[in-house]
């Protein structure tokens, strides 16, 4: 479904040139969960927004389904995040003042779903992050963890076939970040979705099909990299 072949990602950071992905040779396949581990500026996220196609890489190719990301206008390119896509960002954005509901469900009502259709799968997904309490709050009212469980049921109420995952449990206690984690795998499971998952929380590589170590810009064999550290865990308010 999805892969990368021999690709470089190239950054300048003043007169210094940063390889963030440094000759990357990676597949996801359908079903599958791989969970890609690394220490912070290894390139981990780079990777994700290029099989996003929000960046196109410097050499090498990703492909999706066989077709070349980088060759895609951005009309294209928009569609294959809108249709193919669940992308959940460290970075909510989720509109201010508007329900949960309404947020969960912007991406169907972007792909012309009726709105009544849309909210009931809205409701239905955010039930299944644990927020059917919350369905008529908005992010103000939501604590951090709240605001990225839907954040998560945006990403997912599409049942997309790619699912990239940039630390979905970050601002969840341990109990929401097991859940999470089980429900990204049973999501790939029951739909066939392939899921490129960026993280540090050890809990992950009970749960993935696959694990993969980045660091510098390369994919390493596990025994060159130190096993993750487990991250403290937040407060039960943002859960």
């Amino acid at each position: 479904m999805l892969t990368f072949e021999a690709v470089v990602k190239h950054f300048r950071q003043g007169e210094e040139v940063v390889r963030a992905v440094d000759g990357v040779t990676l597949t996801v396949a359908a079903g599958e969960v791989v969970a890609l581990y690394g220490p912070s500026g290894s390139g981990k996220s780079t990777l994700l927004q290029l099989a996003a196609a929000l960046l196109r890489p410097d050499s090498g190719r990703v492909l999706f389904d066989g077709r070349d990301l980088s060759r895609l206008s951005p009309d294209e390119a928009a569609d294959h995040r809108r249709d193919q896509l669940g992308f959940i960002m460290q970075e909510f954005h989720l509109m201010k003042g508007v329900s949960a509901v309404e947020n969960a469900g912007t991406k169907l009502l972007a792909a012309s779903v009726p709105p009544t259709a849309a909210r009931r799968r809205a409701t239905e997904w955010l039930d299944r992050v644990g927020l059917s309490h919350r369905v008529e709050h908005p992010p103000e009212r939501l604590s951090g963890g709240e605001r990225q469980r839907v954040a998560i049921a945006r990403a997912l109420i599409n049942e997309p076939r790619l699912i990239l995952a940039d630390e979905p449990t970050g601002s969840l206690d341990t109990r929401r970040g097991q859940e999470v984690l089980e429900l990204l795998r049973d999501v790939a499971h029951e739909h066939g979705a392939g899921v490129l998952l960026v993280t540090h929380d050890p809990r992950a590589a009970d749960v993935v099909d696959r694990v993969e170590q980045l660091q510098d810009g390369r994919l390493v064999a596990p025994r060159q990299v130190e096993p993750p550290l487990p991250l403290p865990h937040p407060s039960t308010t943002g859960s």
